[in-house]
């Protein structure tokens, strides 16, 4: 039973994510934030992880796992690959090898207070609580993606003794959970369809991080003057992985209909994927790529704020099925923090905030032209795009917060460990 007490104390955090990613990597940071917030706030974090293409994280050569400090944040650094590009049955391999591993370095670490297991995938539960009973600490478990629905509805998870099985282990990972965090109100009734009570659940979205992506506008104004005619054009810009869930490709035929009606925005990638080269490639049978649609290769996301300031909109696009309603793409926090309009083409709770507050639009899936109908006429709408933006920046400065949610988490790790004691 979830007691609504505070154990005041610090806390031992014991920290499993399998895509942990530094300052220097590619991709979003909420676990290497959340640690260091927690850190600076007289707590300790061990993050057990592995090495994704996307982490700024390497192993010596020859070794198979090491032990870095990173900003305070005592990182075992496993040496099991992960990469977009893997085939699923390379995926699977990659899960099953981190899961092991991470069971056997949870047993050598300091003794902790709380094990907090962060997913995708699902089976970093099995560390999370085999680490908790080895331990005998509770279990904090957050779900960042409703796993296994996701992967179902996408189609990529097909094997039914595998869908079986990770069922099964969804709901014992909800049952052994002392508190169970998620990342939308969406995954909260997803979770909470399954059996777990609403009290046992607390939503804590991904952050915008205000202090990185808040720059002056003349950073923004130096990038596109080194851009030659590009950047004396509008730009929508995405950054990020081109993924199956993202389908990209959808934002090509979006740019093919814009162009007709606006030759003169820009569509602006930067990211890498599975999915980008035939992206690319259909952009080029388009006649689209290097005219109207430009890719870029990945950069630091300590280099992106000179992009997000470059833009004149940031998108973050999906696969227009109801588990992606559900999901808290960094990249819709990250145009809060750097105060811009945000253009998504899918609904649920997103869509909602941006209907809310006027800080973006949510374009139509299945109606191409119309979505370039209504993208055209608000990047050329001046007063509207200042309105958004201003909407935008009061998001990132209030509601999503990083600040606001690190607290938030410390809270509920807090509590975990004074209900433990309690029993």
């Amino acid at each position: 039973m979830w007691e609504w007490q505070v154990f005041t104390g610090k806390v031992q955090v014991l920290y499993l994510h399998q895509y942990f990613v530094a300052r220097s990597g590619t991709a979003g940071w909420r676990s290497y934030e959340f640690s260091r917030y927690l850190v600076r706030k007289g707590h300790t974090v061990t993050v057990v992880s592995g090495c994704s293409e996307w982490s700024g994280l390497t192993l010596p050569a020859g070794q198979k796992r090491t032990v870095l400090s990173v900003d305070g944040i005592e990182v075992r650094l496993l040496g099991v690959p992960y990469s977009q590009r893997m085939s699923m049955r390379r995926r699977l391999g990659a899960f099953a090898g981190f899961m092991l591993g991470a069971c056997r370095d949870s047993g050598r670490v300091p003794r902790p207070d709380v094990v907090f297991a962060t997913s995708t995938p699902l089976t970093i539960a099995v560390p999370g609580m085999w680490a908790a009973w080895r331990w005998h600490c509770p279990f904090v478990f957050e779900v960042r993606d409703l796993w296994p629905a996701a992967p179902i509805e996408l189609g990529v998870l097909k094997n039914p003794l595998l869908i079986a099985a990770a069922r099964a282990l969804e709901r014992l990972a909800y049952r052994r959970a002392a508190h169970v965090v998620a990342l939308s109100p969406g995954m909260k009734d997803g979770i909470v369809a399954a059996g777990v009570p609403a009290e046992k659940v607390t939503v804590i979205p991904n952050a915008s991080d205000v202090e990185l992506f808040r720059v002056p506008p003349e950073v923004g104004a130096k990038f596109r003057a080194e851009q030659g005619d590009l950047g004396r054009r509008p730009w929508l810009v995405y950054t990020g992985t081109f993924g199956r869930v993202n389908r990209v490709d959808w934002v090509v035929r979006l740019a093919e209909h814009v162009a007709r009606l606006a030759p003169e925005v820009a569509f602006v990638f930067y990211g890498s994927g599975s999915e980008r080269e035939p992206t690319a490639a259909l952009a080029r049978e388009r006649g689209l790529l290097d005219r109207t649609v430009f890719f870029r290769d990945p950069l630091p996301r300590v280099e992106l704020p000179k992009v997000l300031s470059a833009a004149t909109v940031l998108s973050s696009f999906a696969q227009d099925l109801p588990v992606m309603r559900t999901n808290s793409a960094n990249k819709f926090f990250d145009a809060f923090a750097a105060g811009k309009p945000v253009v998504i083409n899918y609904g649920g709770w997103q869509a909602q905030i941006l209907e809310r507050e006027g800080a973006g639009l949510a374009l139509p899936h299945a109606d191409l032209e119309g979505a370039a109908r209504r993208l055209v006429a608000a990047l050329r709408d001046l007063d509207w795009l200042a309105r958004a933006a201003a909407a935008s920046a009061r998001l990132g400065d209030t509601e999503f917060n990083r600040a606001r949610l690190a607290a938030k988490l410390e809270e509920v790790l807090q509590r975990a460990v004074a209900a433990g004691r309690g029993n």
